[in-house]
Protein backbone atom coordinates (compact mmCIF):
# COMPACT_ATOMS: atom_id res chain seq x y z
CA UNK A 1 0.00 0.00 0.00
CA UNK A 2 2.88 1.98 0.56
CA UNK A 3 3.54 2.24 -3.09
CA UNK A 4 0.41 3.18 -3.72
CA UNK A 5 0.36 6.31 -1.49
CA UNK A 6 3.83 7.25 -2.74
CA UNK A 7 2.19 7.39 -6.19
CA UNK A 8 -0.52 8.99 -5.40
CA UNK A 9 1.67 11.90 -3.34
CA UNK A 10 3.86 11.62 -6.85
CA UNK A 11 0.71 12.50 -9.07
CA UNK A 12 -0.65 15.30 -6.15
CA UNK A 13 3.04 17.05 -6.90
CA UNK A 14 3.07 16.83 -10.60
CA UNK A 15 -0.91 18.45 -10.54
CA UNK A 16 -0.01 21.27 -7.95
CA UNK A 17 3.32 22.30 -9.61
CA UNK A 18 1.57 24.30 -12.45
CA UNK A 19 -0.71 25.51 -10.48
CA UNK A 20 -0.82 29.51 -9.64
CA UNK A 21 -0.86 29.21 -6.18
CA UNK A 22 2.03 27.33 -5.97
CA UNK A 23 4.01 30.21 -8.03
CA UNK A 24 2.39 32.41 -5.53
CA UNK A 25 5.08 30.71 -2.83
CA UNK A 26 7.69 30.31 -4.84
CA UNK A 27 8.69 26.54 -4.26
CA UNK A 28 7.93 24.90 -7.14
CA UNK A 29 11.60 23.93 -7.54
CA UNK A 30 11.67 22.69 -4.19
CA UNK A 31 8.74 20.64 -5.00
CA UNK A 32 9.93 19.37 -8.31
CA UNK A 33 13.47 17.94 -6.14
CA UNK A 34 10.52 16.09 -3.81
CA UNK A 35 8.84 14.70 -6.63
CA UNK A 36 11.82 13.23 -8.25
CA UNK A 37 13.12 11.63 -4.86
CA UNK A 38 9.98 10.15 -4.42
CA UNK A 39 10.06 8.73 -8.03
CA UNK A 40 13.72 7.38 -7.07
CA UNK A 41 12.37 5.29 -3.45
CA UNK A 42 9.55 3.69 -5.47
CA UNK A 43 12.04 1.67 -7.23
CA UNK A 44 12.88 0.28 -3.59
CA UNK A 45 9.70 -0.60 -2.34
CA UNK A 46 9.33 -3.98 -4.07
CA UNK A 47 12.24 -5.42 -3.09
CA UNK A 48 11.91 -3.98 0.26
CA UNK A 49 8.44 -5.35 0.59
CA UNK A 50 9.50 -8.53 0.24
CA UNK A 51 12.35 -8.26 2.75
CA UNK A 52 10.61 -6.72 5.38
CA UNK A 53 8.81 -9.72 6.43
CA UNK A 54 12.12 -11.24 7.77
CA UNK A 55 14.31 -8.77 8.39
CA UNK A 56 12.94 -6.21 11.19
CA UNK A 57 15.56 -3.31 9.87
CA UNK A 58 13.84 -3.74 6.90
CA UNK A 59 10.51 -3.68 8.24
CA UNK A 60 11.54 -0.06 10.78
CA UNK A 61 12.57 1.59 7.53
CA UNK A 62 9.41 0.49 6.21
CA UNK A 63 7.80 2.39 9.60
CA UNK A 64 9.85 5.42 8.75
CA UNK A 65 9.24 6.03 4.84
CA UNK A 66 5.00 5.32 5.67
CA UNK A 67 5.64 8.36 8.32
CA UNK A 68 7.58 10.62 5.99
CA UNK A 69 5.01 10.04 3.16
CA UNK A 70 2.28 11.04 5.44
CA UNK A 71 4.47 14.12 5.94
CA UNK A 72 4.65 14.75 2.27
CA UNK A 73 1.13 14.63 1.74
CA UNK A 74 0.22 16.83 4.58
CA UNK A 75 2.88 19.18 3.37
CA UNK A 76 1.14 19.31 -0.94
CA UNK A 77 -2.40 20.21 1.21
CA UNK A 78 -0.79 22.79 3.15
CA UNK A 79 1.29 24.39 0.26
CA UNK A 80 -1.94 24.58 -1.93
CA UNK A 81 -3.72 25.90 0.77
CA UNK A 82 -1.55 28.73 2.01
CA UNK A 83 -1.22 29.70 -2.27
CA UNK A 84 -4.44 29.43 -2.31
CA UNK A 85 -4.73 32.16 0.51
CA UNK A 86 -2.70 33.91 -1.24
CA UNK A 87 -3.62 34.20 -4.81
CA UNK A 88 -7.06 35.22 -2.53
CA UNK A 89 -5.37 38.38 -1.31
CA UNK A 90 -3.62 39.25 -4.40
CA UNK A 91 -5.55 37.95 -7.26
CA UNK A 92 -4.02 39.92 -10.19
CA UNK A 93 -1.41 37.82 -12.82
CA UNK A 94 0.99 39.45 -12.19
CA UNK A 95 1.17 38.79 -8.28
CA UNK A 96 3.80 36.10 -8.30
CA UNK A 97 5.87 38.37 -9.53
CA UNK A 98 4.80 41.24 -7.34
CA UNK A 99 5.06 39.25 -4.49
CA UNK A 100 9.12 38.41 -5.35
CA UNK A 101 9.76 41.92 -5.27
CA UNK A 102 6.98 43.01 -2.55
CA UNK A 103 6.92 45.91 -4.91
CA UNK A 104 3.23 47.51 -4.59
CA UNK A 105 2.40 46.25 -1.26
CA UNK A 106 2.83 47.60 2.70
CA UNK A 107 5.40 46.38 4.72
CA UNK A 108 3.24 44.38 6.81
CA UNK A 109 1.82 42.14 3.73
CA UNK A 110 4.86 41.63 2.59
CA UNK A 111 6.35 40.57 6.17
CA UNK A 112 3.48 38.39 5.84
CA UNK A 113 4.03 37.02 2.56
CA UNK A 114 7.69 36.00 3.23
CA UNK A 115 7.31 34.20 6.25
CA UNK A 116 4.40 32.42 4.68
CA UNK A 117 6.56 31.33 1.70
CA UNK A 118 9.65 30.57 3.74
CA UNK A 119 7.49 28.43 6.15
CA UNK A 120 6.55 26.28 3.44
CA UNK A 121 9.92 26.19 1.74
CA UNK A 122 11.79 25.29 5.11
CA UNK A 123 9.16 22.43 5.70
CA UNK A 124 9.29 21.08 1.79
CA UNK A 125 13.52 21.55 2.12
CA UNK A 126 13.23 19.42 5.58
CA UNK A 127 11.11 16.52 4.38
CA UNK A 128 13.13 16.00 1.74
CA UNK A 129 16.75 15.69 2.79
CA UNK A 130 14.81 13.00 5.44
CA UNK A 131 13.30 10.65 2.10
CA UNK A 132 16.38 11.55 0.82
CA UNK A 133 18.24 10.20 3.52
CA UNK A 134 15.96 7.54 3.68
CA UNK A 135 17.05 6.14 0.29
CA UNK A 136 20.60 6.49 0.66
CA UNK A 137 20.34 4.19 3.91
CA UNK A 138 18.17 1.80 1.74
CA UNK A 139 20.33 1.79 -1.05
CA UNK A 140 24.05 1.82 1.00
CA UNK A 141 23.37 -0.04 4.02
CA UNK A 142 20.12 -2.19 3.29
CA UNK A 143 21.21 -2.93 -0.08
CA UNK A 144 17.57 -2.48 -1.84
CA UNK A 145 18.20 -4.09 -5.19
CA UNK A 146 16.12 -1.74 -7.44
CA UNK A 147 13.05 -3.02 -9.27
CA UNK A 148 10.69 -2.11 -12.28
CA UNK A 149 7.62 -0.97 -10.98
CA UNK A 150 5.61 -1.94 -14.18
CA UNK A 151 2.34 -3.76 -14.18
CA UNK A 152 0.84 -6.76 -16.14
CA UNK A 153 -1.77 -6.87 -18.76
CA UNK A 154 -5.55 -8.89 -18.61
CA UNK A 155 -4.31 -10.58 -21.17
CA UNK A 156 -0.90 -11.89 -20.01
CA UNK A 157 -2.98 -13.51 -17.31
CA UNK A 158 -6.23 -14.56 -18.35
CA UNK A 159 -4.83 -17.98 -19.32
CA UNK A 160 -5.89 -20.10 -16.27
CA UNK A 161 -9.11 -21.39 -15.71
CA UNK A 162 -10.82 -20.31 -13.08
CA UNK A 163 -14.36 -20.57 -14.68
CA UNK A 164 -13.98 -24.68 -14.57
CA UNK A 165 -13.39 -26.80 -11.23
CA UNK A 166 -9.66 -27.11 -11.60
CA UNK A 167 -8.98 -29.53 -8.22
CA UNK A 168 -11.11 -32.00 -10.02
CA UNK A 169 -8.61 -33.98 -11.34
CA UNK A 170 -7.55 -37.91 -10.79
CA UNK A 171 -9.11 -40.56 -9.88
CA UNK A 172 -9.67 -39.87 -6.06
CA UNK A 173 -12.06 -37.17 -6.76
CA UNK A 174 -14.67 -39.21 -8.56
CA UNK A 175 -14.62 -41.66 -6.14
CA UNK A 176 -14.55 -39.45 -2.77
CA UNK A 177 -17.73 -37.91 -4.35
CA UNK A 178 -19.77 -41.30 -6.02
CA UNK A 179 -18.46 -42.81 -1.65
CA UNK A 180 -19.68 -39.78 -0.25
CA UNK A 181 -23.26 -39.79 -2.70
CA UNK A 182 -23.63 -43.33 -1.81
CA UNK A 183 -23.35 -42.73 2.13
CA UNK A 184 -25.87 -40.01 1.82
CA UNK A 185 -28.55 -41.43 -0.87
CA UNK A 186 -28.22 -44.96 0.01
CA UNK A 187 -27.07 -45.34 3.75
CA UNK A 188 -28.87 -42.19 5.10
CA UNK A 189 -26.12 -40.68 7.39
CA UNK A 190 -27.49 -37.85 8.30
CA UNK A 191 -24.22 -36.14 9.66
CA UNK A 192 -20.88 -36.43 6.81
CA UNK A 193 -18.09 -34.48 7.83
CA UNK A 194 -15.65 -33.46 5.29
CA UNK A 195 -12.19 -32.89 7.02
CA UNK A 196 -7.88 -31.88 5.63
CA UNK A 197 -5.37 -29.29 5.89
CA UNK A 198 -6.54 -25.88 4.59
CA UNK A 199 -6.12 -25.55 0.99
CA UNK A 200 -6.52 -29.65 0.21
CA UNK A 201 -9.78 -29.29 -1.61
CA UNK A 202 -12.66 -29.88 1.05
CA UNK A 203 -15.04 -26.76 0.00
CA UNK A 204 -14.50 -28.14 -3.92
CA UNK A 205 -15.23 -31.71 -2.73
CA UNK A 206 -18.26 -30.22 -0.73
CA UNK A 207 -19.49 -27.88 -3.83
CA UNK A 208 -19.01 -30.85 -5.99
CA UNK A 209 -21.79 -33.17 -3.82
CA UNK A 210 -23.75 -29.74 -3.87
CA UNK A 211 -24.19 -29.56 -7.00
CA UNK A 212 -24.79 -33.00 -8.31
CA UNK A 213 -28.07 -33.56 -9.81
CA UNK A 214 -28.74 -36.58 -7.67
CA UNK A 215 -28.56 -34.16 -4.54
CA UNK A 216 -31.28 -31.98 -6.43
CA UNK A 217 -33.25 -34.81 -7.18
CA UNK A 218 -33.80 -36.16 -3.24
CA UNK A 219 -33.48 -32.85 -1.23
CA UNK A 220 -36.30 -30.63 -1.27
CA UNK A 221 -34.04 -28.25 0.35
CA UNK A 222 -30.56 -26.95 0.15
CA UNK A 223 -28.65 -24.76 2.14
CA UNK A 224 -24.88 -23.86 2.00
CA UNK A 225 -23.70 -22.13 4.61
CA UNK A 226 -20.49 -20.27 5.70
CA UNK A 227 -20.11 -20.54 9.43
CA UNK A 228 -16.14 -19.36 9.81
CA UNK A 229 -14.47 -19.05 13.18
CA UNK A 230 -16.45 -16.12 14.71
CA UNK A 231 -20.02 -16.71 14.08
CA UNK A 232 -23.81 -15.33 14.89
CA UNK A 233 -26.28 -17.99 15.80
CA UNK A 234 -28.87 -15.61 15.10
CA UNK A 235 -27.26 -15.09 11.39
CA UNK A 236 -26.67 -18.81 10.75
CA UNK A 237 -29.98 -19.09 11.65
CA UNK A 238 -31.97 -16.15 9.44
CA UNK A 239 -29.20 -17.85 6.35
CA UNK A 240 -30.77 -21.11 6.49
CA UNK A 241 -34.60 -20.29 7.05
CA UNK A 242 -34.08 -17.74 4.28
CA UNK A 243 -32.59 -20.62 2.17
CA UNK A 244 -35.70 -22.57 2.81
CA UNK A 245 -37.58 -19.52 2.01
CA UNK A 246 -39.47 -19.28 6.16
CA UNK A 247 -39.87 -15.50 6.49
CA UNK A 248 -38.82 -14.36 9.67
CA UNK A 249 -38.39 -11.04 11.97
CA UNK A 250 -36.53 -9.81 14.81
CA UNK A 251 -36.84 -12.71 16.92
CA UNK A 252 -35.15 -14.44 19.25
CA UNK A 253 -32.72 -17.34 19.02
CA UNK A 254 -34.90 -19.77 20.10
CA UNK A 255 -38.12 -18.26 18.36
CA UNK A 256 -35.99 -18.65 15.11
CA UNK A 257 -35.00 -22.39 16.08
CA UNK A 258 -38.21 -23.41 16.47
CA UNK A 259 -39.21 -21.67 13.27
CA UNK A 260 -36.49 -23.70 11.52
CA UNK A 261 -37.24 -27.19 13.22
CA UNK A 262 -41.00 -26.59 12.32
CA UNK A 263 -39.53 -25.89 8.45
CA UNK A 264 -38.02 -29.28 8.19
CA UNK A 265 -39.61 -31.77 10.41
CA UNK A 266 -40.28 -34.51 7.29
CA UNK A 267 -38.92 -32.63 4.67
CA UNK A 268 -35.03 -33.71 2.96
CA UNK A 269 -32.86 -31.38 3.52
CA UNK A 270 -29.23 -31.03 2.52
CA UNK A 271 -27.17 -28.74 4.56
CA UNK A 272 -23.53 -27.67 4.26
CA UNK A 273 -21.84 -26.22 7.28
CA UNK A 274 -18.44 -24.60 4.93
CA UNK A 275 -15.50 -23.61 7.20
CA UNK A 276 -16.69 -25.23 10.49
CA UNK A 277 -14.00 -24.72 13.19
CA UNK A 278 -16.52 -24.88 16.43
CA UNK A 279 -17.79 -28.43 17.63
CA UNK A 280 -21.04 -27.09 19.08
CA UNK A 281 -22.53 -25.28 15.83
CA UNK A 282 -24.67 -27.68 15.04
CA UNK A 283 -25.89 -28.52 18.57
CA UNK A 284 -26.54 -24.57 19.03
CA UNK A 285 -28.54 -24.12 15.95
CA UNK A 286 -31.30 -27.15 16.69
CA UNK A 287 -30.05 -28.03 20.14
CA UNK A 288 -29.27 -31.87 18.56
CA UNK A 289 -27.66 -33.60 20.86
CA UNK A 290 -24.25 -35.09 19.32
CA UNK A 291 -21.23 -37.55 20.37
CA UNK A 292 -18.00 -36.24 20.09
CA UNK A 293 -14.31 -33.90 16.93
CA UNK A 294 -14.71 -33.94 13.59
CA UNK A 295 -16.72 -36.79 15.72
CA UNK A 296 -17.17 -33.46 18.20
CA UNK A 297 -19.56 -32.10 15.04
CA UNK A 298 -21.54 -34.99 15.76
CA UNK A 299 -20.62 -36.19 12.00
CA UNK A 300 -21.46 -40.02 11.65
CA UNK A 301 -19.18 -40.32 8.79
CA UNK A 302 -15.80 -38.74 8.31
CA UNK A 303 -13.78 -38.53 4.98
CA UNK A 304 -10.80 -36.92 5.17
CA UNK A 305 -9.46 -35.17 1.67
CA UNK A 306 -6.01 -36.13 1.48
CA UNK A 307 -2.94 -33.97 -0.34
CA UNK A 308 -2.11 -34.58 -3.74
CA UNK A 309 0.24 -37.03 -5.09
CA UNK A 310 2.95 -35.90 -7.44
CA UNK A 311 1.41 -36.96 -10.83
CA UNK A 312 -2.42 -35.56 -9.67
CA UNK A 313 -0.69 -32.73 -8.82
CA UNK A 314 0.93 -32.10 -11.92
CA UNK A 315 -1.98 -32.75 -13.86
CA UNK A 316 -3.77 -29.62 -11.88
CA UNK A 317 -1.11 -27.81 -12.72
CA UNK A 318 -1.04 -28.14 -16.59
CA UNK A 319 -4.59 -28.18 -16.72
CA UNK A 320 -5.20 -24.97 -14.67
CA UNK A 321 -3.26 -23.54 -16.94
CA UNK A 322 -4.71 -24.85 -20.09
CA UNK A 323 -1.92 -26.23 -21.71
CA UNK A 324 -3.25 -28.57 -24.40
CA UNK A 325 0.21 -29.39 -26.31
CA UNK A 326 1.43 -32.94 -25.32
CA UNK A 327 4.22 -32.13 -26.30
CA UNK A 328 4.61 -29.78 -24.11
CA UNK A 329 3.32 -31.99 -20.86
CA UNK A 330 5.50 -33.83 -21.88
CA UNK A 331 8.78 -31.63 -21.81
CA UNK A 332 7.48 -29.56 -19.02
CA UNK A 333 6.32 -32.79 -16.50
CA UNK A 334 9.72 -33.29 -14.55
CA UNK A 335 10.23 -29.57 -13.32
CA UNK A 336 6.74 -29.27 -13.52
CA UNK A 337 6.70 -32.27 -11.06
CA UNK A 338 9.45 -30.89 -8.93
CA UNK A 339 7.08 -27.60 -8.47
CA UNK A 340 4.21 -29.53 -7.33
CA UNK A 341 6.73 -30.93 -4.93
CA UNK A 342 7.59 -27.39 -3.70
CA UNK A 343 3.78 -26.96 -3.07
CA UNK A 344 3.62 -29.59 -0.58
CA UNK A 345 0.67 -31.34 -2.87
CA UNK A 346 -1.92 -28.57 -1.21
CA UNK A 347 -4.22 -28.00 -4.45
CA UNK A 348 -4.36 -24.19 -3.37
CA UNK A 349 -0.73 -23.80 -3.88
CA UNK A 350 -1.01 -25.24 -6.95
CA UNK A 351 -3.37 -23.46 -8.71
CA UNK A 352 -1.74 -19.88 -7.48
CA UNK A 353 1.43 -21.22 -8.86
CA UNK A 354 -0.29 -22.08 -11.99
CA UNK A 355 -1.22 -18.96 -12.24
CA UNK A 356 2.10 -17.55 -11.90
CA UNK A 357 3.50 -19.57 -14.66
CA UNK A 358 0.95 -18.40 -16.93
CA UNK A 359 2.35 -14.95 -16.69
CA UNK A 360 5.62 -16.33 -17.87
CA UNK A 361 6.44 -18.17 -21.06
CA UNK A 362 5.81 -22.10 -20.83
CA UNK A 363 9.27 -22.71 -21.40
CA UNK A 364 12.03 -25.03 -18.83
CA UNK A 365 14.06 -21.98 -18.28
CA UNK A 366 11.15 -19.45 -17.23
CA UNK A 367 10.10 -22.30 -14.71
CA UNK A 368 13.30 -22.71 -13.50
CA UNK A 369 13.65 -19.17 -12.52
CA UNK A 370 10.19 -19.88 -10.53
CA UNK A 371 11.68 -22.87 -9.28
CA UNK A 372 14.98 -20.74 -8.01
CA UNK A 373 13.21 -17.73 -6.65
CA UNK A 374 13.88 -17.21 -3.21
CA UNK A 375 10.61 -16.45 -2.16
CA UNK A 376 10.83 -20.42 -1.56
CA UNK A 377 12.58 -19.81 1.83
CA UNK A 378 11.28 -17.33 3.74
CA UNK A 379 11.50 -18.63 7.31
CA UNK A 380 9.44 -15.85 9.38
CA UNK A 381 5.73 -16.70 7.78
CA UNK A 382 3.86 -19.08 9.65
CA UNK A 383 4.54 -22.60 7.87
CA UNK A 384 1.30 -22.69 6.14
CA UNK A 385 1.81 -19.39 3.85
CA UNK A 386 5.12 -20.19 2.87
CA UNK A 387 6.32 -21.17 -0.68
CA UNK A 388 3.64 -20.90 -2.95
CA UNK A 389 1.08 -18.87 -1.32
CA UNK A 390 3.75 -15.90 -0.65
CA UNK A 391 5.37 -16.25 -4.20
CA UNK A 392 1.82 -15.85 -5.47
CA UNK A 393 1.79 -12.73 -4.02
CA UNK A 394 5.91 -11.79 -4.26
CA UNK A 395 5.08 -11.75 -7.97
CA UNK A 396 1.95 -9.88 -8.76
CA UNK A 397 2.84 -5.82 -10.03
CA UNK A 398 2.59 -3.41 -7.13
CA UNK A 399 -0.53 -1.87 -8.05
CA UNK A 400 -2.21 -5.41 -7.70
CA UNK A 401 -0.25 -5.97 -4.16
CA UNK A 402 -2.33 -3.13 -2.60
CA UNK A 403 -5.15 -4.13 -4.25
CA UNK A 404 -4.79 -7.91 -2.21
CA UNK A 405 -3.89 -6.67 0.81
CA UNK A 406 -6.77 -4.52 1.22
CA UNK A 407 -9.00 -7.09 0.64
CA UNK A 408 -7.62 -8.57 4.07
CA UNK A 409 -10.03 -5.24 5.89
CA UNK A 410 -13.38 -7.38 5.48
CA UNK A 411 -13.77 -9.74 7.94
CA UNK A 412 -12.85 -13.86 7.35
CA UNK A 413 -15.43 -15.11 4.72
CA UNK A 414 -17.29 -11.74 3.93
CA UNK A 415 -18.59 -11.59 0.46
CA UNK A 416 -16.81 -9.13 -1.40
CA UNK A 417 -18.35 -6.97 -3.88
CA UNK A 418 -16.60 -5.85 -7.33
CA UNK A 419 -18.72 -2.41 -7.42
CA UNK A 420 -17.87 -1.55 -3.39
CA UNK A 421 -13.90 -2.98 -4.43
CA UNK A 422 -14.13 -0.35 -7.28
CA UNK A 423 -14.95 2.62 -5.45
CA UNK A 424 -12.61 1.84 -2.52
CA UNK A 425 -9.33 1.21 -4.38
CA UNK A 426 -9.78 4.23 -6.48
CA UNK A 427 -10.29 6.34 -3.21
CA UNK A 428 -7.27 4.91 -1.59
CA UNK A 429 -5.10 5.93 -4.38
CA UNK A 430 -4.30 2.42 -5.93
CA UNK A 431 -5.38 2.88 -9.42
CA UNK A 432 -3.09 5.28 -11.77
CA UNK A 433 -4.98 7.15 -14.54
CA UNK A 434 -4.58 6.15 -18.28
CA UNK A 435 -5.11 7.96 -20.79
CA UNK A 436 -8.38 7.59 -22.19
CA UNK A 437 -9.04 4.85 -20.09
CA UNK A 438 -11.61 5.27 -16.91
CA UNK A 439 -10.08 4.63 -13.78
CA UNK A 440 -13.45 2.49 -13.14
CA UNK A 441 -12.77 0.40 -16.03
CA UNK A 442 -8.70 -0.06 -14.68
CA UNK A 443 -10.07 -0.91 -11.23
CA UNK A 444 -12.37 -3.39 -12.54
CA UNK A 445 -9.21 -5.08 -14.50
CA UNK A 446 -7.56 -5.33 -10.93
CA UNK A 447 -10.35 -7.09 -9.74
CA UNK A 448 -10.48 -9.76 -12.76
CA UNK A 449 -6.79 -9.86 -12.97
CA UNK A 450 -6.73 -11.15 -9.08
CA UNK A 451 -9.45 -13.82 -10.21
CA UNK A 452 -7.62 -14.85 -12.89
CA UNK A 453 -4.27 -14.94 -10.45
CA UNK A 454 -6.67 -17.46 -7.71
CA UNK A 455 -6.39 -15.15 -5.17
CA UNK A 456 -9.58 -14.08 -5.00
CA UNK A 457 -12.20 -16.72 -5.31
CA UNK A 458 -15.59 -15.64 -7.57
CA UNK A 459 -18.87 -16.91 -6.04
CA UNK A 460 -20.53 -19.06 -8.85
CA UNK A 461 -23.81 -17.64 -8.17
CA UNK A 462 -22.66 -14.76 -9.93
CA UNK A 463 -22.51 -15.71 -13.88
CA UNK A 464 -20.22 -11.83 -14.25
CA UNK A 465 -18.46 -12.51 -10.83
CA UNK A 466 -19.59 -9.81 -9.11
CA UNK A 467 -18.64 -11.43 -6.05
CA UNK A 468 -16.17 -13.08 -4.68
CA UNK A 469 -14.34 -14.44 -1.44
CA UNK A 470 -10.85 -14.65 -0.07
CA UNK A 471 -9.70 -18.25 0.74
CA UNK A 472 -9.07 -18.11 4.83
CA UNK A 473 -5.26 -19.25 4.09
CA UNK A 474 -4.87 -16.38 1.43
CA UNK A 475 -6.53 -13.67 3.92
CA UNK A 476 -4.08 -15.26 6.50
CA UNK A 477 -1.00 -13.88 4.20
CA UNK A 478 -2.44 -10.59 3.91
CA UNK A 479 -2.96 -9.72 7.18
CA UNK A 480 0.35 -11.04 8.33
CA UNK A 481 2.23 -9.24 5.02
CA UNK A 482 0.38 -6.08 5.71
CA UNK A 483 1.30 -6.22 9.64
CA UNK A 484 4.89 -6.22 7.99
CA UNK A 485 4.64 -3.17 6.43
CA UNK A 486 3.67 -1.84 9.45
CA UNK A 487 -0.36 -1.72 8.09
CA UNK A 488 -3.22 -3.41 9.55
CA UNK A 489 -6.52 -5.46 9.35
CA UNK A 490 -9.43 -7.01 10.60
CA UNK A 491 -9.31 -10.02 13.05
Amino acid sequence: MLFSFAGSCIQKLQEIITEEAIQMLGVKKDLKELQQTMKQIQYFLKDADRRSIEDSAVSNWFGELRDAMYEADDIIDLARFKGGNLLGEYPSSSSSRKLTTCSGFSIFSCFSTICTRHEIAVQIRSLNKRIENLAKLGKTFLKFEVESVGSITVSNIRKTSYLIEPNLVGKEIIYATNRLMELVLVHRENKVGIVGTGGVGKTTLAQKLYNDHRVEVHFKHRAWICVSQQYSEVDLLKEILQSVGVHYQDESVGQLQGKLAQAIEEESFFLVLDDLWQSDVWTNLLRIPLHKAAKAIGVEHMHRVDLMSEEVGWELLWKSMNINEEKEVHSLRDIGREIVQKCGGLPLAIRVIASVLSTKEITESEWQKILRNDAWSLNKLPAELRGALYLSYDQLPQNLKQCFLYCALYLEDRTLCLDHLVRYWIAEGFVGKHENQLMEDIAEEYYYELISMNLLLPDPLYFDQGRCKMHDLLRQLACVTALSCNWTCSS
